[in-house]
């Protein structure tokens, strides 16, 4: 560093001119404020004087300089090794001017650069720097260049990190605040009725069942309020002794309740079961006792009950309904969806604990029951009722029988009868001897009509014009077919015989004449058209379609056994709509149980309209009744007819006697099926009745004709039907000459 162009002029002891204290004589060594200011703010001050030589100051004597401290800092701490300025090292960083020759002091500023420290070292290894109190010696080396001290490091700029910090904070908030709009606006709905199900009470509303009506709006079975009793077993404290208290009123064995009270588990699980039913359909006065006794763990609900007001009217035809009030046989399964309601539910918002209680205001939606459509059908109760105990009387002089019994009315093909026997009663449907004792016998039972069939022969004969009503030819007592004898009960000797004598007396020979005339493929035709073969649709579960034998499958006896009904199969019903298509003027009508559906709010929805089809002509349909008539009417020294005990007084009936066989899975079963079925007034029918009976012991066809006329002649008189003009009623000449 060049020296100062004006240094202060000091004298020979150093001190400045004109000090106050320049006259007092001063250790060398010893600084007062004239050498502080002598200080420059790189280096250190050195005393000058006389041309003598700085001697540097001793560390004993760093304390009696004041302004230590302070030369300290300007001069970046720095100390020698030892506490000793190291001048030979330091390569000239310690300058030092000589004295002018002229006694005028030089001044020489130093430069000590920074030594670099590390940023660990240990403070305790690097002594502070201290003020030499004399000048250093002459440098024996040459001077070396000054170094320019070394910058600090650079730190990091705090700055920047701060808006990273502030972008990060205000991309978290922006994130939170996003998603809590989301939830505000999209998911709200969701997350509202997230808590509902812990606060929600749901309260069933049963729909009632339909109900199902005769034809004149009368109950046939319907349902009515009721309650069901049920127990919590984890809540009963003594199951005997409630047992014992429930079953008078419950009309169940005590030991039976007992039994459903016991305490189990759920299948599969360790959860305890906390619901059983105990009884089911209970009355309301009932349910009422049954609360008023406050057994623990007993209670009741509301619950539906099928009454059937009848009891057995009609069971066979309604069948019954489980205790969930779903349809298990006859036409409570078959309309079940019509009769089953849509049962709807009540769901609020309720407190907890002892406040169970609907929140006023809170949630609360309501899903209204829709109760079941009502079956009206074309059955008349009173009608029915009297079948019934007609075909039960007659049938229980039969041992071990089975009857079935129905009334056709005409023109339109409505079922105002359908019994069978046995019967059970619906309310109570598993108090039966047997299973088979449900089934409806008109619709399931498959028999070998027997005699019956001639009336197809014959009508498909007039038809086709293969006979007249004045046909007439010998018949003889019997005929073989294929190996097989077929006879007549009432032979004739092989006498001419007239149409109407063939059906009064129910001839074999000549019925199979008639049919090897009329040709089989023919024959199997008329079947069909009249109904044989295909169940008719009248709307009962389970019904039976029937057999007949295709033309390419006979066999030599077919062409015996055909005509006469036999190698057929048919049901009751099926038998009863051909003859109501002779009783129709040859058309045939689907015979159907269902009038039309009530629905709850008392809209009336007619059945699908039944199918028809034209069998025979209107005036060959009204020959072959007025044939038919012989069957109730010939009574001469020639011979009775087969069915004299089944005319009617006041009234002309046409029909046909049988005596047939009964199939069970395709097996043929002892006994013999007696039937009969006709149809009244016969010159303008309005109704066909039909009745089978078998027996395994025979007998049928003793009470079948019996029950046709009980049957008929109340149907009549229930409807007020005229009497006819018997005097008008046809005269047969069952030999002719």
């Amino acid at each position: 560093m060049p020296p100062r162009s004006e240094d202060p002029r000091r004298d020979a002891t150093g001190s400045r001119r004109g000090s106050s204290r320049g006259s007092e004589p001063r250790e060398p060594g010893l600084g007062g404020i004239s050498d502080a200011r002598a200080y420059t703010p790189r280096g250190r001050t050195v005393r000058e004087g006389g041309g003598a030589e700085q001697r540097r100051t001793p560390r004993s004597t760093r304390s009696g300089d004041p302004f230590r401290p302070a030369l300290q800092v300007l001069d970046g701490g720095r100390t020698g090794r030892g506490g000793q300025r190291d001048t030979a090292g330091d390569g000239g960083r310690t300058g030092r001017r000589a004295t002018a020759a002229g006694g005028r002091a030089g001044v020489v500023r130093t430069v000590s650069p920074r030594p670099v420290r590390e940023p660990f070292d240990d403070e305790e290894d690097t002594p502070p720097p201290r003020r030499r109190s004399q000048p250093r010696r002459p440098a024996a080396q040459p001077r070396r260049p000054v170094r320019k001290p070394r910058r600090p490091p650079r730190l990091g700029d705090p700055r920047r990190r701060l808006r990273l910090g502030t972008l990060l904070a205000l991309t978290l908030f922006a994130s939170i605040g996003v998603r809590l709009v989301y939830l505000q606006t999209v998911d709200t709905p969701a997350y509202a009725d997230g808590g509902l199900p812990n606060r929600l009470a749901v309260v069933e509303l049963p729909a009632p069942r339909g109900a199902i009506l005769d034809r004149n709006g009368e109950p046939l079975a319907h349902s009515v309020e009721a309650r069901y009793v049920f127990a919590d077993p984890t809540r009963v404290k003594d199951r005997f002794a409630t047992a014992r208290a429930l079953s008078p009123l419950l009309g169940v064995p005590a030991s039976d309740l007992a039994e459903k009270m016991r305490e189990r588990t759920l299948p599969g699980t360790d959860t305890p079961l906390q619901f059983v039913y105990l009884a089911r359909g209970v009355e309301i006065g009932t349910a009422k006792q049954i609360m008023a006794l406050d057994l623990a763990g007993i209670n009741t609900h509301r619950d539906e009950r099928r009454e059937v007001p009848g009891g057995d009217l009609a069971a066979n035809l309604i069948g019954f309904v489980s205790q969930d009030m779903n349809g298990l046989e006859g036409l409570e399964a078959k309309y079940d969806d019509v009769l089953r309601g849509q049962a709807g539910k009540r769901t609020y918002e309720v407190g907890q604990g002892d406040l169970a209680a609907p929140i006023p205001g809170g949630y609360s939606r309501t899903t209204q029951p829709k109760p079941g459509s009502s079956l009206q059908l074309t059955v008349d109760r009173d009608l029915q009722f009297m079948t019934q105990r007609i075909l039960a009387k007659q049938t229980a002089a039969v041992k071990g029988s089975v009857g079935a019994a129905v009334i056709i009315e005409i023109p339109s093909g409505e079922v105002l009868a359908q019994a069978s026997q046995p019967t059970y009663d619906a309310a109570n449907p598993t108090k039966v001897s047997s299973p088979s004792d449900r089934d409806d016998a008109a619709t399931t039972f498959v028999v070998d009509p027997g005699s019956i069939h001639k009336a197809i022969t014959f009508g498909a004969a007039l038809q086709e014009g293969v006979i007249t009503p004045d046909t007439a030819f010998p018949v003889a007592n019997t005929v073989e077919r294929g190996g097989v004898t077929f006879r007549d009960t009432h032979p004739v000797d092989g006498r001419t015989l007239s149409i109407p004598g063939m059906l009064a007396f129910s001839s074999n020979v000549g019925t199979i004449e008639i049919g090897e005339r009329l040709g089989k493929e023919r024959l199997f035709d008329y079947q069909k058209r009249f109904g044989l073969g295909q169940a008719t649709g009248e709307g009962m579960p389970g019904e039976a379609p029937g057999r007949l034998l295709p033309p390419d499958q006979w066999s030599g006896s077919a062409y015996g056994s055909v005509p006469i009904g036999h190698s057929v199969d048919a049901t009751p019903l099926q038998m009863a709509a051909a003859y109501a298509a002779i009783a129709n003027n040859g058309t045939y009508v689907q015979p159907h149980l269902v009038k039309e559906t009530v629905g709850a709010d008392g809209d009336r929805s007619p059945a699908a309209k039944p199918t028809t089809r034209s069998v025979l002509s209107p005036a060959n349909a009204a020959a072959l009744r007025r044939m038919m008539e012989a069957v109730t009417t010939v009574d001469g020294p020639e011979g009775q007819a087969t069915g004299l005990a089944a005319a009617v007084p006041g009234y002309r009936v046409a029909g046909k006697t049988g005596t047939g066989l009964r199939y069970d899975n395709g097996k043929q079963q002892p006994g013999e099926v007696g039937s009969f079925i006709g149809m009244a007034p016969a010159e303008n029918p309005r109704y066909v009745v039909a009745v089978f009976v078998w027996s395994p012991g025979g007998g049928g066809g003793a009470v079948a004709a019996p029950a046709f006329r009980e049957m008929m002649g109340f149907t009549l008189r229930h409807y007020r039907v005229p009497p006819s003009l018997t005097n008008k009623s046809p005269k047969f000449e069952v030999f002719p000459r």
